[in-house]
């Protein structure tokens, strides 16, 4: 991946998909520290945790991750943005409802983008009071995570209202369901099938003022968006993020 040009690596030894169950402790330890520890040594790239738990933040971070990534924007274990604060870290909030297990079973909003915005902006404030600094913080909409479709949809169309929030925007839509519904609604292709669709996506998101991409194939992304920011095509001011300037 970072042969292909991604400036970010995100590790993960807890799945939070739809459906998923929860990882014990000890066992998302044992799976991701040897992993993290590894790629410390062999690379230089961000290395980004995804993690809901304030013990395994602060191992991480002892090992040399950069930043954390909580799917639960402190919701799960408020610790974690101490932990994160002590290392000065870079911290992604993402918005998120129940549990992984439970959250896409009857997902419900009056206004999508409103509510997410401002339950987005309480973990902000959460974080901040915790210690981490406002320019260590990233903010992530959470695209399929407790979303209808027509939710999805709606914080897509809302991506330039969530990056006045004040913080880089991450996105990670990469082969996600609403990327399969666009193509086919009523016979959506699989998740191996859906990486042209993230890439159309990928561009038209970053276009809307989206700074970090999470993707599968990160050397079509990287491709697509220096083609699409070289074309001058109206492409907003690259802001500054813990990952540089460059669009990843």
């Amino acid at each position: 991946m970072v042969e292909d040009g991604a400036a970010i690596l995100d590790l993960g030894a807890e799945s939070t998909r739809p459906g998923a169950r929860t990882v014990p402790l000890e066992e998302e330890l044992a799976r991701l520290l040897p992993v993290l520890g590894g790629l410390r040594r062999a690379t230089d790239a961000v290395l980004s945790v995804d993690t809901r738990k304030a013990a395994v933040a602060r191992a991480a971070l002892e090992l040399g991750a950069d930043w954390i990534n909580d799917v639960s924007g402190l919701r799960h274990d408020p610790a974690l943005a101490g932990a994160v604060a002590e290392a000065g870290a870079g911290l992604v909030l993402m918005h998120s409802r129940g549990e992984p297990a439970t959250m896409q079973r009857d997902p419900g909003y009056g206004d999508c983008l409103a509510e997410v915005a401002a339950e987005l902006l309480a973990s902000v404030d959460a974080a901040r009071a915790a210690g981490v600094a406002a320019d260590r913080l990233l903010l992530d909409p959470g695209i399929g995570f407790g979303k209808r479709h027509e939710d999805n949809l709606a914080l897509l169309h809302g991506l330039p209202t969530l990056r006045a929030l004040g913080h880089p925007v991450l996105l990670g839509l990469s082969r996600k369901a609403v990327t399969a519904r666009l193509l086919d609604e009523r016979d959506p292709p699989p998740p191996s099938e859906r990486d042209q669709a993230t890439l159309a996506l990928t561009a038209w998101c970053h276009g809307m003022g989206v700074s970090v991409h999470r993707v599968h194939r990160p050397g079509y992304a990287v491709q697509a968006l220096r083609v699409l920011r070289g074309t001058g095509s109206g492409f907003p001011q690259a802001s500054s993020t813990a990952a540089g300037d460059e669009p990843t």
